[in-house]
């Protein structure tokens, strides 16, 4: 089964643009609320507990990607039987994850205080609310979880993407109703864990309506049990070290510097991550479609389609970044209300875009190598990456000057992309599925675009600076004129590409099943 790449990726990156939408507004008014009712030290509550179970998710092992990756060659094979054998492994294996996060979860319970330095908000007991917060993180591994699988690997992502919307107005509003009536942080916590069950009932009465014919029946043979097992053990490795990158941050800038410190962290790094989803749409919604096309293509015709692929989201990541260069601090002061120990100095916004920059840039070369199953052959680079990340962490806290401190957590990420995880992974996915000789075109492409990017973002930044209009008009003349200077410079520098990615969407793929 060939499925209809052009037309799927259209309508997941529509959905998912818009769920991104949201995730910008809504986030957005969630954090200011609990600025302006609650204060910072609620914020850092709900950035510690995110990282804590973050950590703890690291029980699902991996099991969600390797399966969702060996559905794709089946699917291709239109082996409906061996999917739904995959489909009923899937579900026995998240109960058991479901079941372990919440045996750790609880075990966790005595050493939450020595987390946090500092005071805790007195209104609130710190192992009630983790408690709730642990039992939204492992609720949905024991409901319907499992079947956004099936959604994921016929690149449907949209049914998904329109659901997790749909749930999320509703979540947010009847969250800003309990805020602004009660005040109430439990109340707060609770509205999360009832959503999520409604999402999960949601994604299996969906998954159901558009496949009906795919059930959790069936038994997978041996040799397709111990490919998943051992694709599962270097996605593990994978996990753990994402982990320490993404959650560990958190965890120790409350331990060394307290919540207040995380929840400045946490205002600068909510704008990386809400412009990062807007990228996100792009590759997430191709992901399933190179899956199949790893099955059914030559691996010249998914190098050709990779290397587009790769060049539309680098053209989105450098308009993205002239604005966030232009338009960041002046966001964050005016979001903030100039709170001192909300707004940092100039370096800190500076690091972020470079953080965003960097990270984002590898993200359509990860797309394509875990759509191709790559998972060993680089199974230590995420270790070896975290460890260092973790290192640096620790040591840039101890001893930098106290006003960058929280610059050398930034720092340390930066650093173990550059070094380690991107020199590392594109030399092994060009190895082990493209022509290792093409490696030299990927990073001469890198490079192009890396000087484009520096040259772009400064043009938008000096566009600003003379700008003598201060408050949210300000910001709004400053956003249009910034906004119109990048995008002009790269629409003269990517054309082609532009007109390339029109040409691709507006017309469906030939001769492809839909599915």
């Amino acid at each position: 089964m060939k499925l209809d790449f052009a037309k799927n990726t259209k309508r997941n990156i529509i959905s998912a643009s818009l769920n991104k939408a949201l995730g910008l507004v809504f986030p957005f008014l969630n954090r200011t609320l609990f600025l302006w009712l609650m204060g910072p030290e609620y914020l850092g509550l709900n950035g510690l507990f995110t990282s804590v179970l973050g950590v703890l998710m690291l029980a699902d092992l991996g099991f969600g990607t390797a399966v969702v990756c060996s559905m794709y060659k089946p699917i291709a094979d239109d082996d409906r039987g061996l999917v739904c054998a995959y489909l009923k492994f899937y579900r026995t294996v998240y109960r058991w994850v479901g079941s372990v996060i919440l045996a750790f979860g609880l075990c966790l319970l005595p050493f939450l205080r020595t987390l946090v330095k500092g005071s805790v908000p007195a209104d609130v007991d710190l192992h009630i609310l983790y408690l709730i917060h642990l039992a939204n993180t492992s609720v949905s591994y024991f409901l319907f979880a499992y079947r956004g699988s099936v959604l994921n690997a016929y690149q449907r992502n949209d049914v998904l993407t329109n659901i997790r919307s749909a749930t999320s107005i509703c979540q947010y509003l009847t969250v800003f109703l309990t805020l602004y009536l009660t005040r109430n942080y439990y109340a707060y916590v609770l509205a999360t864990v009832v959503f999520t069950v409604a999402q999960n009932l949601l994604t299996y009465r969906e998954s159901r309506r558009l496949f009906p014919e795919i059930e959790p029946r069936g038994a997978l043979d041996a040799a397709s049990r111990r490919r998943v097992v051992s694709d599962v053990k270097y996605i593990f490795m994978h996990k753990v070290g994402a982990t320490i990158s993404n959650f560990v941050d958190n965890i120790v800038i409350s331990a060394f510097l307290g919540l207040v410190a995380v929840a400045a962290y946490g205002n600068y790094y909510y704008v990386v991550t809400a412009v990062a989803g807007m990228i996100w749409a792009l590759y997430n919604s191709m992901t399933a479609g190179f899956g199949n096309k790893v099955h059914t293509e030559s691996k010249e015709a998914n190098f050709e389609l990779f290397m587009k692929a790769n060049r539309l989201t680098l053209v989105a990541v450098i308009w993205c970044a002239a604005m966030m260069s232009a338009m960041y601090q002046p966001f964050i002061e005016i979001w903030t209300g100039s709170k001192p120990e909300l707004v940092r100095h100039a370096l800190t916004p500076l690091l972020m875009v470079l953080y965003f920059c960097v990270n984002q840039s590898r993200q359509p070369l990860l797309t394509f190598k875990a759509a191709a199953s790559i998972w060993r052959e680089d199974r230590w680079k995420p270790i070896v990456a975290g460890v260092a990340n973790l290192a640096m962490n620790i040591s840039f806290v101890i001893y930098l000057p106290d006003a960058y401190k929280l610059d050398g957590v930034i720092l340390s990420t930066i650093l173990s992309y550059v070094f380690i995880q991107m020199p590392w992974e594109s030399y092994v996915t060009f190895t082990s599925f493209f022509d290792r000789k093409k490696l030299r075109t990927y990073w001469k492409t890198q490079g192009v675009f890396a000087a484009y990017a520096i040259a772009i973002c400064a043009a938008a930044w000096c566009s600003t600076r003379f700008i003598q209009i201060n408050g949210a008009r300000g910001f709004l003349v400053k956003g249009a004129i910034a906004g119109i200077v990048s995008l002009v410079l790269a629409f003269a520098a990517f054309r082609g590409d532009f007109t390339a990615a029109v040409r691709a969407f507006s017309k469906r793929g030939k001769g492809a099943k839909s599915a």
